[in-house]
């Protein structure tokens, strides 16, 4: 492998030697100056792409002069120069790189030489050792050993061999590897002097790209400045923009104001005009809902009537059952009676009557049919008239029948009107009423009539009228062409409704010639029709066809027409061929070109000199010819168990292929009578073609009654209406119980003979396809299967296949192998008999066996028997269950369902298996069960009664009647008085009332006896007692109350019982106190609208207690939801109704259906199916609206609520309100222990209460009388309103009552007449004084009710802190037009949203203008250095220099806001000052700051020192300005800042204290100067220490954003005078952005006052 590698390396280098070679010579050649120059054209005609951006990069300095500099041949020769250049920069890269890679290529064979050389040495040394050992071995004698080394020797010389050939190998290639190098090496030294030239052109090169450079840079700066200057003049045409726009602005707001200010006149006449519509439209709205509500009460009167009616068809229903039933018990009795087997009777009437049933069926189907085909042949004739007498009179022949033409017009238009012949019809009605032999004679007859009459309408139908003149007969035959092609608008139309000529040859008349008689046409054409079969749409199709003259005289013809159904695909080239003799022939040609894929009929028509004649046309497309070689398939009799299998062909003869499969179903609709996805028959569609036929029916019916065709037609419309009536009552159950009788019929059917595995499939044109069918019986008896053979293609009928089998059994069996008892009770006897039939020919003995298990409940009469050859044998089966089947026959026996399934079998003698038959039955209990053994009704007040309730249960798995029997005069029984039918498995609440006349103990019982006179006892009792208190009136009828409004009665209860008037009981439960106090109670129900005051008390003996009883009806949570929940319906439906009707008159718009027949079906079908979508649809609207949770309060619950106030109707609900009367009276010792309550004491109070609907109601607040202000800051108004409406007819004076005058509650606006429909308005305030919750009720009054409106509310103490307490808010320094921001955050304590403002006192209205406080201060004379104005200097701009954001704001509860304050001057100023102040909504201040802040036009600045100026600047800029000085040196010398500190050294008990002062120097941190630190130094700080002063440091430098003090110190020297001032003035240099010097003037002092 390596040697390989090195090769192939090998080559690959020589090969790069070799591009290398090129290079190089080529690169020798341009020494030549002639040579150079055809290189450099060459290189300049087409560049290597690596060096294209070359040229790109001259053609952009194309334009430079400095290419002058370098080349004098211009551009093209600077560029070839350059290219050059870079080429042998490459070349020598790639060289240098190859010589490195020759070089490491001759090392690494140099070492694997030396490796080799390794190798060879190690081996020659162990060769020489194993050579030593071998003579040492052999002289030894060892030659076990001696034969081992030899062989290790023998391997070491191989290997040795081998590196030694390896050796000699490297050796070559090293050679050759230092050959190349060599050669290499050679090449470099050639191309020294060219790597030296391009040294030297690059050198050059990078020199032009740096003066290319400099002038770009130039360049740019030029277009830079020409850039800034057109922005400024852009500048100042958008301010000169701006201020037009504003002018226009102005302009259009003053025409806006003006337009606007005409338009408000005329929008208060609209809004005049809308309220006047909406009131009219509010009054159609009313009578609108009153007329819903008296059409839902006629809706709810004619339900009730419906109920009734349909209760009392029920009861017919019922009763008629009963009378059948008892019928049918009758009739079983007497034939029991005369010996005859009931049960078999019964069946035989049964299958008769079935047998009679579908017998009638058949007979009406065949009148039904046999009407349709009388109709349509009325249908026909009546069409045949018509159009006879629209058509023109015909021309009479001549009798030498020259011109046949009209003859064979009139023939024509008959066949079209009527394709087949009477003889055809008389034969086709013919075999139809022979198909027909099960009707009667009378049927008969009536057809052999409706044929006569059929006939004689078509023989009218072809005497047609002749004309009356026949002048027009006479003439010749050239003007009769004339006059035909001149043919009348009539006979134009008819020649257009000539039918198609597929199915006949050449029409003509029969004419004489010569004296003799011409039979058929003058030409015959070959082939006799031209048929274009299985054409396809866009291909060409030509036919020749051979006219041949048939006629006895010379003869000749002319193409005359195509039919138009023809002329836009037949073209006809015929040359007429002149004069033919008889049997002469001529030719033409057909061509067909398809344009669209339907069959096409038609004629091409000729003339000769004997008359015109015709040659059809048939144009068919690709069918589908489906046929099967038999459409039924009879397996005759098998055995069951055994298979067999039959096969049928289906062959499509025609052209089109087709998908087919296989449908078991019996009946087809239009819709599954093609292959689909789905096989399924619905029963809407099943629906939908009865309901065609019984309209096809009755539309016969009735033209058969027009026509008094039928005698009998009176008796037939009656039994059709009847029929009709029958099926407009029952449709829907008739019809799903036959199909479901039919579906059941098919599965029990054709469960035993099935299809193979090939169900659908694709057939192809002319093909055949075999179908298995399979045969396996599994039960005695016939098995049939009908199923069809559907087809995709759509004008292919299903072809339907029936099959028949027969399956036959062992000799002797069970005639029903499944005895079904039904229901049975215990200990009741039920018998069936056993039907064993026989077609042996011998008779066998018989022998019934039942199991064990069921012995003593089951037996079988006669055990043993003989059944005769070819007869039947009936044995009698007994059954009488007992209580013990679950234990006798616990395998058989469900006891939790009550199911016995026994399997029986039957011994044949001589029969090797036996007959087996399963008795099924479904046991059950006879019990009526009640849910408690006794019924102890208490104690019962003789003023009252008890009610107790029970359940009756009917255990049993059949309906029992029960009735209560003997019942007390003081007990009553409900429902029915007792008396009713369980039904299976049902549980009836029975109530009984116990009312006792006495007061004494009752024991009795009641008796309930069952429908099969069992008795069930019940045992009852209970105790009549009378109570100690009376109620004065048991009854109140309130009046009738509004909702919303409350209804006041007050009833007493009186204590009659004392010491005297105790009563005699005989029997009491406990010894009772008669005389003694008493406690009552009132215990409401919940949820109710009824309130009493007082509902607990204690009453003495003697004494009345005055109970207030309070009606205030309302709507329940529960109404309004079912309201808001039926509104959620309706209005889905509605939406639904609006989607179908669009959908349904955009499908109107879109279908376009051509035929009327198809129509007619579509719309037969449509309603039904609709109607069948829409019910899941209206299920699911349904489920959507009751899934929907409505909230209390929310929008639709609101909603809904108003509607049942405006639509509440009177209602009157009575309840029931019991009062709890004490045994006696707490004991005196303890009176908090409570008596003892016994209910026979117990009172009872009712109440009717009647509600209407409210004349007044609240439309805002959502419905709501309850107006709740919640929590509001005190001091602070909150303004809420709320409105009513006047909802009924009269006219409603309204008043309120008086609030509380100190009270936080006040309404504002004043109460008015309201007619009915309006509204009014109220406004109420609430202002809260104190931390508090305050409560209030307004009474709204009118003439029929009282409104009540709850008013609350509560006061709250709002709590604000701040961050920055209060005091200077200090900017520092900051740039001029820079901004500086600082942060302030409010925190809200409180439990409500404060809001808050931010007040500049620059941007304060009660601000003093025009500097009225800084003249103030200028007149105090500025003696105070801390004294400053409250507003300092402002921006020139005139905005404010400090702004705050936000301005104004809430903040929510337990969150804080950040309120930033921003410090933006525009020049520079040290006076920057104003005042902030933090106040609440109610005038609570928060904080008040005092903002400062200085500007600087430098990154450096200095501050101390005394003022030497007014802390108040003009806003007028200087008028005289300072401009900067010229120097010696010419250089520009900006004018010094004066700065003035002074100091003052303190004289205390003749000891000097030095004066210190300091200022600072600082550097402002900004982001757009470029110098982001600086520094500061003094001069001549040396004369400073000889009049005492020390300044330090005497120089620094400090950071952006820091600032350094400097200290100033003064001393006074030791001859200092007294009061003497000591002045001396030095500059201090500040660097920065730009230098500063400041003069600095120092005056000290020594002062002996205090500070």
């Amino acid at each position: 492998m390596d040697t390989g590698d090195q090769e192939s390396l090998c080559g690959v280098s020589s090969g790069q030697c070799r591009l290398q070679d090129d290079h190089f010579s080529s690169g020798e050649a341009t020494e030549d100056s002639d040579a150079e120059q055809e290189t450099f054209k060459d290189e300049e005609a087409a560049l290597p792409p690596d060096l294209e951006w070359i040229e790109e990069l001259y053609e952009e300095d194309s334009s430079d002069s400095d290419l002058a500099l370098v080349a004098d041949n211009g551009k093209k020769r600077s560029c070839a120069e350059t290219a050059r250049m870079f080429k042998l920069r490459r070349n020598l890269d790639q060289l240098d790189c190859f010589h490195r890679q020759k070089e490491h290529d001759v090392q690494k064979a140099r070492e694997k030489l030396k490796l080799c050389r390794q190798n060879i040495e190690s081996f020659l040394e162990q060769r020489n050792n194993l050579e030593t050992k071998i003579e040492r071995h052999k002289l030894v004698d060892n030659s076990v050993a001696v034969f081992s080394l030899r062989s290790q020797h023998k391997q070491l010389c191989q290997k040795l061999q081998y590196e030694e050939e390896l050796e000699g190998h490297i050796n070559t290639e090293l050679r050759q590897r230092e050959l190349e190098l060599n050669e290499v090496e050679v090449e470099l030294g050639k191309a020294s002097l060219l790597l030296q030239e391009v040294q030297e052109e690059e050198q050059l090169f990078w020199a032009l790209k740096a003066q290319k450079a400099v002038a770009r840079l130039q360049r740019e700066r030029k277009v830079s400045q020409n850039l800034e200057q057109k922005q400024r003049h852009l500048k100042q045409k958008q301010i000169a923009m701006l201020k037009k726009v504003e002018t226009d602005c102005q302009r259009k707001t003053e025409e806006i104001q003006a337009s606007q200010k005409i338009a408000a006149k005329y929008l208060k006449q609209t809004i005049k005009r809308m309220h006047h519509q909406a009131a009219e439209k509010e009054q159609e709205n009313r009578e609108l809902v009153e007329k819903r509500i008296h059409a839902v009460n006629s809706l709810k009167s004619s339900i009730a009537a419906n109920q009734e009616s349909l209760q009392a068809q029920q009861s017919r229903a019922k009763a008629k059952a009963q009378k059948k039933e008892l019928q049918q018990k009758q009739l079983k009795e007497s034939l029991q009676a005369q010996g005859i087997n009931s049960l078999k009777h019964v069946y035989q009437q049964k299958q008769l009557e079935e047998t009679k049933r579908k017998q009638k069926e058949f007979e009406e189907s065949q009148k039904s049919k046999r009407v349709e085909i009388v109709a349509k042949l009325l249908q026909e004739e009546q069409l045949i008239k018509n159009r006879t007498i629209k058509q023109t009179l015909p021309l009479k022949p001549s009798t030498t029948d020259k011109f046949p033409l009209l003859k064979r017009e009139r023939e024509s238009l008959l066949y079209h009107l009527d394709p087949i012949t009477p003889a055809a019809n008389l034969q086709q009605v013919i075999d139809i009423s022979s198909s027909l032999s099960a009707s009667s004679d009378l049927e008969n007859l009536e057809m052999e009539e409706i044929i006569q009459e059929d006939v004689a309408h078509q023989s009218l139908a072809d005497s047609l009228a002749e004309p009356e003149f026949s002048g027009l007969w006479d003439q010749d035959y050239k003007k009769f062409i004339c006059n035909t092609e001149k043919s009348t608008p009539v006979q134009k139309e008819v020649q257009q409704d000539q039918p198609s000529m597929s199915g006949r040859k050449i029409i003509t008349t029969p004419k004489k010639v010569c004296g003799k008689e011409l039979k058929g046409p003058s030409f015959i054409s070959k082939p006799e029709v031209i048929l274009f079969k299985d054409f396809e749409v866009g291909k060409m199709y030509k036919k020749k066809v051979i006219l041949t003259n048939t006629s006895y005289t010379i003869n000749h013809c002319k193409l005359l027409r195509v039919s138009p159904q023809l002329k836009d695909f037949i073209s006809v080239n015929f040359e007429p061929p002149g004069p033919l003799s008889t049997g002469m022939s001529c030719d033409i040609q057909t061509i067909f070109q398809p344009m669209i894929n339907e069959d096409l009929e038609g004629e091409i028509q000729f003339a000769s000199a004997v008359g015109l004649f015709s040659v059809p046309v048939r144009c068919t497309i690709k069918k589908c010819n489906l046929e099967v070689d038999s459409e039924f398939i009879d397996f005759s009799s098998h055995v069951v168990g055994q298979t067999i299998s039959k096969t049928i062909t289906l062959t499509n003869k025609g052209a089109l292929a087709t998908l087919f499969s296989l449908d078991t179903s019996t009946c087809l609709s239009p819709e599954t009578s093609h292959v689909q996805m789905s096989y399924q028959i619905s029963a809407n569609t099943c629906r939908d073609l009865c309901s065609e036929k019984t309209s096809n029916s009755q539309k016969s019916c009735a033209s058969m009654d027009a026509r008094q065709v039928q005698p009998k037609q009176e008796s037939q419309g009656l039994s059709e209406a009847s029929q009709q009536e029958q099926s407009e009552t029952f449709p829907e159950a008739c019809l799903s119980t036959d199909v479901d009788t039919r579906m059941e019929q098919i599965s029990s059917d054709s469960s035993d003979i099935r299809i193979g595995c090939g169900k659908e499939g694709e057939i192809g044109p002319f093909e055949s396809i075999t179908l298995e069918v399979i045969f396996t019986p599994t039960i005695p008896g016939e098995s049939k299967l009908d199923f069809h053979i559907k087809f995709s293609d759509m004008n292919t009928k299903p072809i339907s296949i029936q099959v028949r089998g027969m399956a036959v059994t062992m000799p002797v069996w069970v005639v029903q192998p499944i005895i079904d008892l039904k229901i049975c009770m215990f200990d009741l006897i039920y018998q069936d008999s056993i039907m064993v039939q026989s077609r042996a020919t011998t008779a066998l003995k018989l022998t019934f066996e039942v199991c064990p298990e069921m012995r003593k409940h089951m037996k079988i009469l006669p055990k043993t028997g003989f059944i005769q050859a070819q007869s039947s044998f009936s044995a009698q089966l007994k059954f009488m269950p007992r209580t013990s089947l679950h234990k006798d026959a616990e395998k058989f026996f469900d006891r939790d369902t009550g199911v016995l399934e026994v399997p029986m079998t039957v011994q044949v003698a001589g029969q090797v298996h036996p007959a087996h038959f399963t008795v099924q039955a479904v046991v059950t209990s006879s019990d009526l069960q009640f849910d408690q053994t006794e019924v102890d009704f208490g104690f019962c007040s003789i003023y009252m009664s008890v009610r107790s309730r029970v359940r009756l249960t009917n255990l049993s798995f059949l309906p029992q009647d029960f009735g209560f029997l003997g019942v007390p005069e003081f007990i009553k029984i409900q429902p029915n008085d007792g008396f009713g039918t369980l039904l299976p498995q049902e549980t009836l609440e029975i109530d009984l009332i116990f009312s006792a006349n006495t007061a004494r103990e009752y024991h009795f019982q009641l008796t309930c006896k069952s429908g099969i006179n069992r008795d069930f006892l019940l045992s009852c009792r209970g105790v009549g007692v009378q109570p100690p208190l009376e109620l004065s009136h048991s009854l109140v009828r309130f009046r009738a109350t509004a909702v919303g409004d409350q209804s006041t009665a007050i009833v007493y209860l009186v204590n009659h019982h004392t010491d005297r008037n105790q009563p005699k009981q005989a029997l009491t439960p406990d010894t009772m106190t008669f005389g003694s106090p008493r406690l009552f109670c009132f215990t409401l129900p919940e949820n109710s609208d009824i309130r009493i005051s007082p509902s607990a008390g204690r009453l003495l003996p003697g004494e009345r207690c005055p109970v207030q009883v309070i009606f205030r009806p309302r709507l329940s949570d529960c109404e309004i939801k079912e309201e808001a929940l039926r509104r959620l319906h309706q209005g889905q439906l509605l939406r639904e109704r609006e989607l179908k009707r669009n959908k349904c008159t955009k499908q109107e718009t879109k279908t376009e259906t051509p035929l009327e027949p198809s129509k007619g079906k579509k719309g037969s079908m449509n309603p039904k199916s609709n109607k069948a979508s829409e019910e899941p649809k209206t299920d699911k609207l349904i489920e959507s609206a009751d899934g929907v949770d409505i909230q209390l309060g929310s929008e639709h619950y609101e909603e809904a609520k108003a509607s049942l106030l405006r639509s509440f109707s009177q209602r009157c609900s009575e309840h029931t309100i019991p009062c709890f009367v004490s045994d006696g009276d707490p004991p005196e010792k303890d009176r908090l222990v409570q008596p003892t309550w016994s209910p026979i004491n117990t009172l009872y109070l009712t109440l009717q209460c009647p509600a209407v609907r409210p004349p007044l109601v609240v439309i805002s607040n959502n419905g709501h009388s309850i107006i709740d202000f919640h929590q509001v800051l005190v001091g602070q108004r909150v303004i809420k309103r709320f409105t009513v409406q006047n909802i009924s007819d009269v006219s409603l004076d309204l008043r309120s009552s008086v609030l509380n005058i100190n009270g936080p509650f006040s309404l504002l606006n004043a109460l008015r007449c309201i007619r009915p429909g309006e509204m009014h308005t109220l406004v109420l305030a609430f202002t809260p004084t104190v931390n508090k919750k305050y409560f209030e009720i307004l009474e709204l009054q009118s003439q029929k009710m009282i409104l009540e409106m709850t008013l609350r509310g509560e006061g709250v103490v709002p709590a604000i802190t701040s961050s920055h307490t209060g005091g200077p808010l200090d900017f520092g320094y900051v740039l001029e037009k820079e901004t500086a921001s600082q942060l302030v955050q409010l925190q809200n304590n409180s439990v409500l949203a404060v809001g808050f403002r931010a007040l500049l006192a620059s941007q304060s209205p009660s601000r003093p203008h025009s500097g009225v406080d800084s003249v103030a201060l200028l007149l105090d004379g500025y003696r105070g250095t801390k004294i400053r104005p409250t507003v300092g200097t402002q921006n020139h701009s005139g905005l404010s220099v400090f702004s705050v954001v936000p301005v104004e704001g809430s903040i929510a509860p337990g969150q804080s806001q950040d309120i930033t304050i921003t410090f933006q001057p525009d020049h520079p100023s040290v006076n920057y000052s104003d005042k902030l102040t933090i106040e609440l909504m109610n005038k609570d201040k928060v904080c008040v700051m005092e903002l400062k802040g200085a500007a600087s036009s430098h990154s450096m600045y200095l501050c101390g020192g005394d003022l030497l100026t007014v802390p108040i600047e003009s806003l007028l800029p200087p008028l005289i300005t300072s401009h900067p000085q010229l120097t010696e040196s010419g250089v520009m010398e900006r004018p010094s800042i004066p700065v003035l500190v002074t100091l003052q050294a303190r004289c205390r008990a003749g000891v000097v204290v030095p004066a210190v002062r300091e200022l600072e120097v600082g550097c402002i941190h900004s982001p757009h100067t470029s110098k982001k630190n600086g520094e500061f130094y003094w001069d001549n700080v040396a004369s400073l220490q000889q009049q005492g002063f020390s300044v330090k440091p005497i120089k620094g430098s400090m950071e952006a954003g820091h600032k350094r003090t400097i200290t100033i110190t003064w001393t006074p020297n030791s001859g200092y005078k007294p009061f003497e001032v000591v002045q001396i003035c030095l500059p201090l240099t500040i660097k920065g952005d730009e230098t500063n010097i400041y003069k600095v003037t120092l005056m000290a002092l020594v002062s002996t006052t205090a500070d």
